[in-house]
């Protein structure tokens, strides 16, 4: 069954059982698993340029808002893997926590976040290169449904990002300034992606630091 998961990125039928043993092989790729009702999603391989080039930018730019706003809390822990046991499990390439009660880890407990022992995180987002369409769609739902108060999906190649704000009923609706991270406009997160076309990463990230001296 793993062998057969491992060959294609897409939803495959698969219990708890094959996501834990596909999880823990030590002969495996790299790689991000997504689990919900009975179905896994595997994204294999190592990260292109693009990808990691905006990847590494979205830290840089949470560290400056950090910086900007001490007495605001954050803990980011990108692509840790994220499990309900049974149930649902994740691997969002952004993870934020807002607060004291973000997880931590003891000797002797899971190395990845148990979602029954720790409330889900306040934001998470996935870096949309190859994957754009599952991001916005079925992750969009799992994502909803552990209750993530904000998603952002960040398309690479058009410099966007669709940001989800989670509602009273448990539905994601698109919104121009982010909730977690409050008075930050979703546009100004685009200016600074447009940057990377010219500059690098750091000087982009830099750039937005000298946006927010204002706010």
């Amino acid at each position: 069954m793993i062998v057969a998961i491992k060959s294609k990125q897409q939803w495959q039928q698969a219990t708890w059982d094959d996501y834990v043993a596909l999880r823990d092989d030590d002969k495996s790729d790299r790689c991000k698993l997504f689990f919900d009702n009975q179905h896994l999603w595997v994204e294999m391989g190592a990260e292109g340029i693009n990808h990691a080039k905006f990847g590494d930018l979205f830290p840089m730019i949470i560290a400056f808002w950090a910086i900007k706003f001490p007495d605001i809390k954050l803990s980011t822990f990108g692509g840790c893997q994220m499990e309900k046991k049974g149930k649902r499990a994740i691997a969002p390439d952004i993870v934020l926590y807002v607060g004291d009660d973000s997880p931590t880890w003891k000797t002797g407990q899971s190395r990845f976040i148990d979602l029954e022992q720790w409330r889900s995180p306040d934001l998470v987002g996935e870096i949309s290169d190859t994957t754009l369409a599952i991001d916005l769609d079925e992750k969009k739902r799992l994502y909803a449904n552990l209750g993530i108060s904000e998603y952002w999906v960040i398309d690479v190649r058009a410099y966007r990002i669709f940001a989800f704000r989670l509602d009273e009923e448990g539905i994601y609706e698109e919104c121009e300034v982010s909730q977690v991270l409050p008075n930050l406009v979703i546009s100004l997160l685009e200016k600074t992606m447009e940057l990377l076309d010219t500059k690098t990463n750091t000087e982009a990230a830099i750039w937005f630091s000298k946006q927010i001296q204002d706010l």
